[in-house]
Order: C-alpha cells, then sequence, then structure tokens
C-alpha cells in the first residue's frame, strides 16, 4: 500500500485544465468588468493616446460604435470622462447641459439602454485650467466647501443628462454627503453614488493625464491620499460609507491590494477597484517587447484584483476581456 503524502493532493486537483476550472476559487464575468471611456469634444475622428496604446479619445460617432460594442460584450458598465475643447478656473463645462461629458452621457444612455450602467466621472479635474480637481482659493489652495458646490450642481446635471451611477473621485472631504444631499433634494433619491475612497496620489495615474488633457502643474498630494498609509485607507473609506456611499473604490489597484483587501473584508457595500492608466500600460508595453505574454498578464491581472477582493473591476480592457471569457 501506497503511503499517503499531503503533498498529492492539491497535484490532483491541478492535473487538467478542465480540473482547474472546476476548483478554481475566483473566476471572472463580464458582468464584474467596467469600461472607462474618454469622449473628445471637437473630434471628427478617435485620437489615440501615445501612453495607452488601443485606448482612444472618442468621437461622438465612434463612442456610439464603442458603446453598442460594449453592450454586446456583456459588461457591467462604462465609466465616461470628457475631454472639453475650453476649460476655466470653475470647470463650467461640467455643468454644461451641452458640455461633452454630459452629452456623451445623453448618448451613452440612449445607445445602451438596460444593457450596462452608465456611469460619470464627477471630478472637476478635466474641466478646469488649473487641473486640480477642485475650485482654488485666492493662495492656489483647493477651497473644499466651494468645491462641494460645484459638486453638488455637477451631480445633478450628470443625473439629468442620464447617469445610472455617479462616481466621486476628486477626494473632497465630505463629497458623498454633498451630493447624496443633492441628489435627494433634487428628485434623484435612486441614482447611486460611488466614492473614490481610498484613492492614492499614484505615479500610475501618468498616462490618464495624457487621455484627459489635464493642465495639472504640481500634484494632488494635498487630498489624495499618502501611498505609504494603509489605515489611513480604511478611515475614508468608513467616513464615506456613513455618508452613504453605495459603492467604495480602491484606487489603484495594483500596488494597493493590500487595502483592497481590507476594505474587502470589512465593507457592508460592494467593494470596486480601477485597474489605472499606469497599470495598463505597462503590461501593454512589456508585452509589445515581447517579454510577457499579453493575455495571460491581463487575465491575471484583473484575477488578482479580483481574488483580493473587488466585486468589480474598472479596466481598460473589459470589452476585450469580455470577448474571451464569456
Amino acid at each position: 500500500m501506497t503511503a499517503f503524502s499531503p503533498v498529492d493532493r492539491p497535484r490532483r486537483l491541478r492535473a487538467s485544465p478542465a480540473m482547474r476550472r472546476l476548483v478554481a476559487e475566483t473566476r471572472l464575468h463580464p458582468a464584474e468588468l467596467i469600461l472607462p471611456m474618454f469622449v473628445r469634444e471637437g473630434s471628427r475622428e478617435p485620437v489615440p493616446i501615445s501612453s495607452m496604446p488601443g485606448v482612444v479619445q472618442h468621437s461622438t460617432e465612434s463612442f456610439r460604435r464603442a458603446i453598442a460594442d460594449a453592450a454586446a460584450a456583456g459588461i457591467g458598465g462604462v465609466m465616461l470622462f470628457g475631454v472639453p475643447e475650453h476649460k476655466d478656473a470653475t470647470g463650467s463645462g461640467a455643468t454644461d447641459a451641452d458640455g461633452i461629458l454630459n452629452v456623451a452621457t445623453r448618448i451613452a444612455a440612449e445607445e445602451a439602454g438596460d444593457a450596462l450602467v452608465v456611469q460619470t466621472d464627477l471630478c472637476l479635474d478635466e474641466f478646469t485650467d488649473h487641473g486640480h480637481c477642485g475650485v482654488l482659493d485666492a493662495n492656489g489652495y483647493v477651497d473644499n466647501d466651494a468645491t462641494l458646490e460645484r459638486y453638488r450642481d455637477m451631480a445633478l446635471a450628470q443625473a439629468a443628462a442620464g447617469s445610472q451611477l455617479l462616481g466621486l473621485s476628486g477626494m473632497m472631504d465630505g463629497q458623498v454627503a454633498a451630493v447624496r444631499d443633492a441628489l435627494d433634494g433634487s428628485g434623484y433619491a435612486n441614482t447611486p453614488i460611488l466614492a473614490y475612497a481610498a484613492k492614492y496620489a499614484s505615479a500610475f495615474y501618468g498616462p490618464f493625464r495624457e487621455a484627459v488633457q489635464s493642465s495639472l502643474e504640481g500634484d494632488r498630494r494635498t487630498y489624495q491620499q499618502d501611498p505609504a498609509n494603509r489605515r489611513e485607507g480604511a478611515r475614508e473609506v468608513d467616513l464615506d460609507i456613513a455618508e452613504g456611499a453605495d459603492i467604495v473604490m480602491v484606487k489603484p489597484a495594483m500596488s494597493y491590494l493590500d487595502v483592497l483587501a481590507d476594505t474587502a473584508a470589512s465593507s457592508p457595500v460592494p467593494v470596486w477597484a480601477y485597474q489605472v492608466s499606469g497599470e495598463y500600460a505597462m503590461i501593454e508595453a512589456a508585452a509589445a517587447h515581447g517579454w510577457i505574454d499579453r493575455r495571460r498578464a491581463i487575465e491575471e491581472s484583473v484575477l488578482g484584483i479580483r481574488r483580493a477582493g473587488a466585486d468589480a473591476v474598472l479596466t481598460y480592457w473589459a470589452t476585450e476581456l469580455a470577448g474571451w471569457i464569456r
């Protein structure tokens, strides 16, 4: 009789692709993927983003086609970002009913119907000539309370345009409570809020700045979180949930899987994570040089984020990945 070896058991469950699939602890599904999309005002054709190969700033026409493709792929949603032609100190284009983000929202809602959730980025950075996420005071610092008033107006403009989920990414103190109050007081009590609760001041946002043609000089370290701080992420998540967030976000994903796991272990609401532009760019660059297997790296990277506890993942590969795993 052969002696039992405890080593044998896990190896037996890895013996074939079918067996590995059967006992997998974490799975990917298209409904758990959300595609960030950029729509550029005044563009007649999609404009490639050099630091994010395969990603473009859409024209309204190419945007329609991409929304249809995303819906057909069965992904859970899209997160929309506007790239305006004109910017000013208060980001007035963000609340203009005919501003690019609100126009894109109406197009997406019309094109997608109930096939996916149309989500909008609620932040001023794409619309301000200084590139910060809020209104500046006389000394050049972000005025938190003045910014909240702008966020309230943005929330109403986006909800009126047809946004089904507002993504509060600006990291202002009290932003969830302010937006919830504005929505509830204006007939949009059923519009949910996604709070970018644990959002860190990361170097991995670099390609995104090109994608939205950011005007930022300097950084956002006075209002985004310090990458050194894990417990701070938990505090910020708790605050946003207490203010009424329906979903909380950890951003970026890759270098913050500990924060993501902490959040998933304690949060009473869904937890999402954003696989940001720098994460995308690194994999695409390495794959282009033949250093890694592109498809395997993409699948593994998103699977790792799900394994750490994300209920859904924002990723620029959402539509492509959905086609692989359906």
